[in-house]
Protein backbone atom coordinates (compact mmCIF):
# COMPACT_ATOMS: atom_id res chain seq x y z
CA UNK A 1 0.00 0.00 0.00
CA UNK A 2 1.78 3.19 -1.16
CA UNK A 3 0.65 5.85 1.78
CA UNK A 4 1.03 9.95 1.57
CA UNK A 5 1.43 12.07 4.56
CA UNK A 6 1.05 15.70 4.27
CA UNK A 7 2.90 17.10 7.28
CA UNK A 8 1.23 20.33 7.90
CA UNK A 9 2.75 21.90 10.77
CA UNK A 10 3.52 25.94 10.53
CA UNK A 11 6.99 25.32 12.49
CA UNK A 12 7.79 21.79 11.68
CA UNK A 13 11.55 22.83 12.92
CA UNK A 14 10.97 23.83 16.31
CA UNK A 15 8.10 21.02 16.47
CA UNK A 16 8.69 17.97 18.78
CA UNK A 17 5.54 15.44 17.83
CA UNK A 18 5.19 16.22 14.59
CA UNK A 19 9.09 16.48 13.45
CA UNK A 20 9.46 12.82 15.14
CA UNK A 21 6.71 11.71 13.54
CA UNK A 22 7.68 12.79 9.88
CA UNK A 23 11.49 11.88 10.48
CA UNK A 24 9.86 8.20 11.52
CA UNK A 25 7.28 8.02 8.65
CA UNK A 26 10.18 9.09 6.39
CA UNK A 27 12.24 5.73 7.07
CA UNK A 28 9.45 3.67 5.27
CA UNK A 29 9.63 2.60 1.48
CA UNK A 30 5.84 2.88 1.35
CA UNK A 31 4.98 5.97 2.81
CA UNK A 32 5.77 9.56 0.87
CA UNK A 33 5.66 12.77 3.82
CA UNK A 34 5.48 16.03 2.10
CA UNK A 35 6.26 19.19 4.79
CA UNK A 36 3.55 21.41 2.72
CA UNK A 37 4.76 24.48 4.64
CA UNK A 38 7.93 23.53 3.37
CA UNK A 39 6.53 22.83 -0.39
CA UNK A 40 4.37 26.24 0.08
CA UNK A 41 6.14 29.02 1.63
CA UNK A 42 4.60 31.64 0.17
CA UNK A 43 1.31 29.22 0.54
CA UNK A 44 0.91 29.14 -3.47
CA UNK A 45 -0.27 25.86 -3.61
CA UNK A 46 0.26 23.84 -6.72
CA UNK A 47 -3.28 22.00 -7.64
CA UNK A 48 -2.83 19.83 -10.61
CA UNK A 49 0.86 18.51 -8.90
CA UNK A 50 -1.42 18.04 -5.53
CA UNK A 51 -3.82 16.18 -7.48
CA UNK A 52 -1.54 14.13 -9.17
CA UNK A 53 -0.08 12.92 -6.23
CA UNK A 54 -3.36 11.85 -4.35
CA UNK A 55 -4.16 9.76 -7.58
CA UNK A 56 -1.05 8.35 -6.87
CA UNK A 57 -1.78 6.77 -3.11
CA UNK A 58 -3.85 4.42 -1.59
CA UNK A 59 -3.99 6.06 1.63
CA UNK A 60 -3.67 10.21 2.35
CA UNK A 61 -2.73 10.97 5.88
CA UNK A 62 -2.97 14.82 6.99
CA UNK A 63 -0.63 14.68 9.99
CA UNK A 64 -1.17 18.04 11.91
CA UNK A 65 -1.30 19.77 15.41
CA UNK A 66 -5.03 20.57 16.43
CA UNK A 67 -5.14 24.42 16.17
CA UNK A 68 -7.87 26.24 17.81
CA UNK A 69 -9.65 22.82 16.96
CA UNK A 70 -8.88 22.55 13.77
CA UNK A 71 -5.78 22.17 11.41
CA UNK A 72 -3.28 24.77 10.38
CA UNK A 73 -4.55 27.50 7.81
CA UNK A 74 -2.37 25.46 5.28
CA UNK A 75 -4.35 22.32 5.62
CA UNK A 76 -7.67 24.08 5.29
CA UNK A 77 -6.10 25.71 2.44
CA UNK A 78 -4.94 22.49 0.57
CA UNK A 79 -7.96 20.96 0.71
CA UNK A 80 -9.90 23.97 -0.38
CA UNK A 81 -8.02 24.45 -3.58
CA UNK A 82 -6.97 20.60 -4.25
CA UNK A 83 -10.35 19.31 -3.46
CA UNK A 84 -12.28 20.45 -6.42
CA UNK A 85 -15.64 20.37 -7.79
CA UNK A 86 -15.43 17.91 -10.86
CA UNK A 87 -12.18 15.84 -9.65
CA UNK A 88 -13.11 14.81 -6.03
CA UNK A 89 -16.62 15.39 -6.05
CA UNK A 90 -19.85 16.25 -7.84
CA UNK A 91 -20.89 14.17 -10.78
CA UNK A 92 -18.00 13.68 -12.41
CA UNK A 93 -15.17 14.09 -9.56
CA UNK A 94 -14.22 10.71 -8.57
CA UNK A 95 -10.54 11.10 -8.68
CA UNK A 96 -10.63 9.80 -4.82
CA UNK A 97 -13.36 7.20 -4.17
CA UNK A 98 -12.45 4.23 -2.54
CA UNK A 99 -8.71 5.80 -1.56
CA UNK A 100 -8.63 6.30 2.23
CA UNK A 101 -7.88 9.29 4.43
CA UNK A 102 -6.99 9.29 7.86
CA UNK A 103 -5.62 11.22 10.51
CA UNK A 104 -2.92 11.92 13.16
CA UNK A 105 -3.43 14.59 15.71
CA UNK A 106 -1.41 15.64 17.88
CA UNK A 107 -2.81 17.72 21.26
CA UNK A 108 -1.31 20.37 23.90
CA UNK A 109 -3.97 18.70 26.51
CA UNK A 110 -4.36 15.96 27.68
CA UNK A 111 -7.41 13.26 26.54
CA UNK A 112 -9.50 14.04 29.41
CA UNK A 113 -9.88 17.44 28.25
CA UNK A 114 -11.31 16.39 25.40
CA UNK A 115 -14.86 15.16 26.41
CA UNK A 116 -18.25 16.12 27.44
CA UNK A 117 -17.22 17.88 30.76
CA UNK A 118 -13.89 18.63 29.68
CA UNK A 119 -11.92 22.11 29.49
CA UNK A 120 -12.58 21.50 25.62
CA UNK A 121 -16.21 20.24 26.02
CA UNK A 122 -15.90 17.92 22.77
CA UNK A 123 -14.53 14.88 22.23
CA UNK A 124 -11.53 14.73 19.89
CA UNK A 125 -14.22 12.83 17.19
CA UNK A 126 -16.50 15.73 17.33
CA UNK A 127 -13.62 18.16 16.57
CA UNK A 128 -12.18 15.84 13.51
CA UNK A 129 -16.19 15.68 12.25
CA UNK A 130 -15.04 17.92 9.50
CA UNK A 131 -12.93 16.23 8.18
CA UNK A 132 -14.73 12.89 8.29
CA UNK A 133 -17.39 14.70 6.64
CA UNK A 134 -15.66 15.76 3.82
CA UNK A 135 -14.24 12.53 3.14
CA UNK A 136 -17.51 11.09 2.52
CA UNK A 137 -18.13 14.23 0.21
CA UNK A 138 -15.20 13.14 -1.64
CA UNK A 139 -15.69 8.96 -2.04
CA UNK A 140 -12.52 8.04 0.45
CA UNK A 141 -12.73 5.56 3.43
CA UNK A 142 -12.51 7.71 6.44
CA UNK A 143 -10.40 5.66 8.96
CA UNK A 144 -9.86 6.13 12.52
CA UNK A 145 -7.39 8.95 13.38
CA UNK A 146 -4.22 8.49 15.29
CA UNK A 147 -4.14 10.88 18.21
CA UNK A 148 -1.42 11.76 20.76
CA UNK A 149 -2.64 13.85 23.60
CA UNK A 150 -0.78 16.48 26.01
CA UNK A 151 2.06 17.14 24.24
CA UNK A 152 2.77 20.03 26.17
CA UNK A 153 3.36 17.03 28.92
CA UNK A 154 5.16 14.41 26.99
CA UNK A 155 8.55 12.97 27.90
CA UNK A 156 10.53 12.81 25.41
CA UNK A 157 10.42 8.91 25.36
CA UNK A 158 6.60 8.82 25.15
CA UNK A 159 7.54 11.26 21.37
CA UNK A 160 9.27 8.43 20.44
CA UNK A 161 6.91 5.75 21.18
CA UNK A 162 4.44 7.86 19.43
CA UNK A 163 5.91 8.09 16.28
CA UNK A 164 6.64 4.16 16.01
CA UNK A 165 3.08 3.59 17.04
CA UNK A 166 1.76 5.65 14.19
CA UNK A 167 4.11 4.45 11.44
CA UNK A 168 2.40 0.99 12.75
CA UNK A 169 -0.75 2.25 13.05
CA UNK A 170 -0.77 4.16 9.65
CA UNK A 171 0.31 0.69 7.85
CA UNK A 172 -2.01 -1.52 8.75
CA UNK A 173 -4.54 -2.81 6.90
CA UNK A 174 -8.36 -1.50 8.09
CA UNK A 175 -11.70 -3.80 7.20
Amino acid sequence: MKILVLAVHPHMETSVVNKAWAEELSKHDNITVRDLYKEYPDEAIDVAKEQQLCEEYDRIVFQFPLYWYSSPPLLKKWQDLVLTYGWAFGSEGNALHGKELMLAVSTGSEAEKYQAGGANHYSISELLKPFQATSNLIGMKYLPPYVFYGVNYAAAEDISHSAKRLAEYIQQPFV
